[in-house]
């Protein structure tokens, strides 16, 4: 079969198992792999430490996995609506990727069928290996070179038809499966995104800085966090879509057919803060069993928590947000 046919085979049953995206990389060096080793060499990662671990697969897959020839690069829509709540109890916010089911579970299933039904359909296997979201390799690069996307200026993949609010997961195969074009930048003059961001998290366009960033704040941060920042978390407690909400190609993207990303109820997209401040264990995990909000410990949802009430007080002159 020729790499072209087989790109045309590998779509369709991606289509067909309800991938909202689906592009070819060739296996090989990202296109910006300097970027890469500056930023980390600035320690823009912050206490993420294991994003300076495996350098060498992160700009090169082959260094991982010599068999590598092509990059299948999925993308899973999980735009939805907020759900209503009931009440006017103080409550925090979750970012809408971690309203449902823990993603990497569902995109690994959903992978792992693509590539049994590309080995039905050619009648022979194939080396292959699935990646979502915790390999040691630099997703988003692959997505703009498998044509996704392009990376904007808030440095998520921005695909012109479902914005930004999409799910990557890869399947790195021996197939030679011909590659996409990549997607040319359609941000323009726009910068909506960087003005958006309470706490600054982009020094320029195309750049970020996670140590300043509320996602990362809110959930790889442990200990306490700078006041100057604490001060503009607002209501969030785990992640931060405001970046996202701003962006003009967000406007218009259709809802999610996932089921599995759909909330577990107006809780679990808008938590009460009373509620998490009085977890124990037990309640801990009854919240975040399962979902991807089991990222961020106990200790740190309390803290987001406390935060997000004290952001919620009107400021006095001799006690701001206290």
């Amino acid at each position: 079969m020729t790499p072209e046919r087989l790109s045309e085979l590998v779509k369709a049953a991606a289509s067909e198992l309800g991938f909202d995206l689906c592009g070819i990389a060739s296996a090989g060096p990202i296109r910006h792999p300097d970027f890469l080793r500056n930023w980390l060499a600035e320690k823009r990662a912050g206490r993420m430490g294991y994003l300076y671990r495996h350098l060498r697969s992160r700009i090169d897959v082959r260094a991982w996995l010599p068999w590598a020839s092509s990059v299948i690069v999925t993308g899973v829509n999980y735009f939805q609506k907020e759900p209503k709540v009931s009440d006017d109890r103080p409550r925090g916010r979750v970012a809408m990727y971690a309203w449902g089911d823990d993603y990497h579970a569902n995109l690994r299933e959903k992978l792992g069928r693509l590539v049994a039904r590309i080995q039905e359909r050619l009648g022979q296997s194939f080396d292959s290996k699935v990646c979502v979201d915790t390999s040691a390799i630099t997703e988003r690069e692959l997505a703009a070179m498998a044509g996704i996307g392009w990376i904007g200026k808030n440095t998520l993949v921005l695909n012109r038809e479902l914005g930004s609010y999409f799910l990557l997961g890869e399947v790195i195969t021996s197939l030679a499966i011909a590659p996409d074009p990549p997607e040319t930048d359609h941000c323009g003059a726009c910068t909506r995104c960087l003005d958006a961001c309470p706490t600054g998290a982009f020094p320029a366009a195309y750049e970020m800085d996670p140590r300043r960033c509320i996602s990362y704040l809110t959930i790889e941060h442990r200990g306490e966090l700078e006041p100057e920042l604490a001060t503009k978390l607002g209501d969030w407690v785990f992640g931060c879509d405001i970046c996202q909400q701003v962006c003009p190609f967000n406007q218009r993207v259709p809802e999610t057919n996932e089921s599995g990303f759909k909330p577990r109820g107006a809780d679990a997209a808008r938590p009460e803060l009373e509620s998490i401040r009085a977890w124990d264990q037990e309640g801990y995990e009854a919240f975040t069993v399962g979902r991807a909000v089991a990222r961020a410990r106990i200790g740190m949802w309390k803290r987001n928590a406390d935060l997000a009430r004290l952001n919620a007080r009107p400021e006095t002159p001799d006690h701001p947000n206290e």
